[in-house]
């Protein structure tokens, strides 16, 4: 048996490595856009899903962006139909088949294929009739079972898996030209266009051009209002259609943007700077206030394209308030000479939690909620209740919040609750240092100021629990104490005494809590840089060292005292000398208990060191890892997509006004995080407050301020010069001068041994 290479006359093999070809792309995205079956899903989420009209109308909305969804499920169900049926078509016989189950098999086929029937194949019949000669001849199934032909082992053939007429010399110039277009035109052409359209966005997909827009106006006005924000906003170049091709324009927006302009008040129109007088920008606005406002448009216009624009705006947003930040920190370093104002930022941030709950910043947040309307909000403030936030809300005892809610259904009224449960409870703790600095804790003028803020998230499900733990915790004490007192009265019946003076009743406003100590504070370990904490368990190392010396040294010296004293029989003298020996017994275990107490806190301290070392470490390695965008769902109606919850934090002076460090967008807020915020510190010593600020970007009136202060030292004058370094010129000399004598003495041994040798 030899070997033959030969090319693929029929093409089968070249299909076979296309079909192979193809089915790496195939499979992972089969896998991928495979159509869920969310039947199961829904119901799962459909008892903490909000069910108010507006959620249900996004619902559906967002399950008829797919317009060929079921098609496609159906197609993906008819291939896979008809990939398992062509499986179950094999041929029914397989090696080890017995000779009963080939004999079935041929009659089977034959009552089919035989050329005497209606549905018989003559060429399909002798390959069978073949099989079946091979197949019962045990030499001809032993041959096709090892070799996999019944005449007995052949040439082995090689089929390359192009077609011969690829080779051909009459075909040379037409598959040069093929190679030529794919190679030199259609691939350079397909990456020239990928280029162009990618090297006009930047950060988040957002147009250079709309960058550069914002970068502008706030220069021009480094003081903004929400209103002209919101201008700046809509004049972006996203919605343009030169520069964004998924823009419509319809002949009938000149006549619906007219009619919705004359709707609402204070839009701006006659304003003629641009391009916030453009036709696209003042039709933005005018869609963005429409939402604000929470006003009904065409279904089959205006409101696909206030959809589309409200989609836009956080990541517009986001670009924006990257804009101011980088704005005033060039004027801080006196790049520019304005410097955008703070109300600028904060209003920035306040309008995209705006955009996303459609609410105008003179709207009260509880309409967040829904079922809840501007005519409930009559009954939340009254003479025995104020309630104007939604965590007051939460904070109320079950039967008062549900008298306040009574015009809602109960249906109705698990809905509210349940979207306030899972909308975030914040708690923030903050801690500031200087990092690689021996003395993280004091900050010197003009160091680098490291803020770490740890944020803490709980759904807000948490007050109900605490509300009820309270009322729980007061009906406990309340028992407690009259139990107390019984058995008080008991026991002074029993004895005929009655100790009213030192009998002091628990009074049922007073909380027992159990007395702490003065000095006692709750430990809490300061994570300090690496320098500080190598320094640190180094300084615990030697006072271990010592204090054990020292106790070791003390535990000798009793024990040297420790000697028996011999006596003749005095009982007074023996009696002593025991007591002496107890005594010195009970101060070598007080001494050895303290040495092991000694070892037991370093041993403590140099752990935690180690872990704030480990912690600092790991700190580093958290950038080089991408950051992900899934925290929580934001209960968000009128919002056309599923909206993540992230958090703006950024440090402010409030008595400057004025921004401190640039804020930090954090989309990764599950349980716990961590951020550090870095600023200069201020080159006057003195005492600073600033104010370390949350800003959520998805909900109104849910923002966090927590108040630091800093003693800010004066900063250690740096020494040039060093009594070590200082040589004088006699110095010199004399080093000189004994560098020459060793050199001397050098060269004298030299020659002495070499005198030794010639005489030897």
């Amino acid at each position: 048996a030899g070997s033959k290479f030969q090319y693929d006359e029929s093409g089968g093999t070249f299909f076979y490595f296309l079909l192979s070809f193809l089915a790496l792309v195939v499979i992972p995205c089969t896998y991928y856009f495979w159509p869920k079956d969310r039947k199961k899903e829904d119901n799962k989420r459909d008892r903490k899903q909000c069910h108010c009209e507006q959620c249900a109308q996004k619902e559906h909305y967002l399950r008829n962006r797919e317009p060929l969804r079921k098609v496609k499920r159906r197609v993906i169900r008819l291939g896979t139909y008809l990939s398992r049926q062509a499986h179950a078509d094999v041929s029914p016989c397989r090696l080890g088949s017995s000779t009963a189950e080939i004999k079935k098999a041929y009659r089977r086929l034959s009552l089919v294929y035989h050329p005497d029937k209606e549905t018989g194949d003559e060429r399909k019949f002798l390959k069978i009739a073949k099989a079946y000669a091979a197949l019962t001849d045990e030499e001809a199934r032993k041959n096709w079972e090892t070799y996999g032909n019944p005449d007995g082992p052949g040439a082995m053939s090689f089929g390359i898996a192009l077609p011969s007429w690829i080779v051909e010399k009459e075909n040379s110039f037409l598959v040069l030209g093929l190679y030529a277009l794919v190679f030199m035109i259609a691939l350079p052409v397909a990456v020239g266009v990928w280029w162009y359209r990618s090297v006009k966005y930047g950060g988040d997909q957002v147009l250079l051009d709309t960058t550069q827009l914002y970068y502008y106006f706030i220069h021009k006005t480094p003081h903004m209002p929400l209103k002209r924000v919101l201008m700046v906003l809509a004049s972006s170049l996203e919605f343009e259609r030169n520069h964004n091709s998924e823009v419509v324009e319809r002949p009938s927006d000149n006549e619906e943007v007219p009619h919705l302009m004359k709707l609402l008040p204070n839009l701006g129109e006659k304003n003629k700077e641009r391009p916030l007088c453009f036709t696209y920008s003042i039709k933005a606005r005018a869609l963005l206030h429409a939402h604000l406002s929470r006003m009904n448009l065409p279904p089959n216009s205006l409101d696909i394209d206030k959809l589309y624009v409200v989609w836009k705006c956080p990541y517009l947003l986001q670009e924006f308030v990257q804009c101011v930040s980088q704005l005033t920190m060039l004027a801080l370093a006196g790049r520019i000479a304005r410097t955008p104002s703070l109300d600028t930022l904060e209003y920035t941030m306040k309008l995209s939690a705006l955009v996303v709950q459609a609410l105008w910043d003179s709207k009260n947040s509880l309409l967040q909620l829904p079922h809840v309307s501007e005519d409930m909000l009559r009954h939340f403030t009254t003479r025995k209740r104020n309630v104007r936030n939604i965590r007051q809300l939460a904070g109320m005892k079950s039967d008062e919040r549900r008298s306040m809610l009574r015009s809602l259904s109960d249906e109705q009224y698990e809905n509210v609750m349940n979207v306030i449960s899972k909308m975030p409870l914040l708690e923030i703790d903050v801690r500031s240092e200087v990092l690689d600095d021996e003395d993280a804790g004091i900050i010197t003028a003009g160091a680098i100021v490291t803020v770490t803020v740890s944020l803490c998230r709980q759904n807000m499900s948490v007050l109900f629990d605490k509300e009820f733990i309270e009322e729980k915790s007061c009906i406990d004490n309340e028992e407690d104490n009259e139990e107390k007192e019984n058995l008080a009265i008991g026991e002074s019946g029993d004895k005929g005494q009655t100790n009213d003076a030192n009998v002091k009743k628990p009074k049922a406003w007073e909380k027992q809590t159990k007395g702490k100590k003065k000095g006692q504070k709750n430990a809490k370990t300061k994570k300090t840089p690496k320098t500080a904490a190598i320094k640190k368990m180094t300084q615990n190392q030697n006072q271990q060292k010592e204090n054990t010396t020292e106790a070791n040294s003390q535990v000798v010296a009793v024990k040297k005292t420790k000697a028996p004293k011999e006596s003749d029989g005095e009982s007074d003298e023996e009696g002593s000398e025991r007591g002496s020996d107890d005594n010195s017994d009970s101060d070598v275990e007080e001494l050895e208990q303290k040495v092991k107490a000694n070892e037991d806190v370093s041993e403590h301290e140099e752990d935690d060191n180690w872990d704030d070392f480990q912690t600092n470490v790991s700190k580093k390695k958290e950038p080089l890892e991408g950051k992900s965008k899934l925290s929580h769902s934001v209960h968000c109606p009128y919002f056309p997509e599923d909206k993540q919850e992230y958090w703006w934090i950024y440090l402010s002076d409030k008595k400057r006004h004025a921004l401190i460090s640039a804020p930090y967008l954090m989309t990764n807020l599950v349980d716990k995080e961590e951020v550090e915020l870095k600023f200069t510190a201020p080159q006057k010593p003195g005492q600073y407050t600033y104010s370390v600020i949350v800003r959520s970007d998805s909900y109104v009136d849910f923002d966090i301020s927590k108040t630091i202060k800093l003693d800010v030292k004066e900063a250690p004058k740096q020494t040039e010069s060093h009594p070590q370094w200082d040589i004088s010129e006699d110095e010199e000399e004399v080093n000189k001068d004994e560098d020459s004598a060793v050199e001397d003495s050098d060269l004298v041994n030299s020659t002495d041994e070499s005198d030794d040798e010639l005489d030897d």
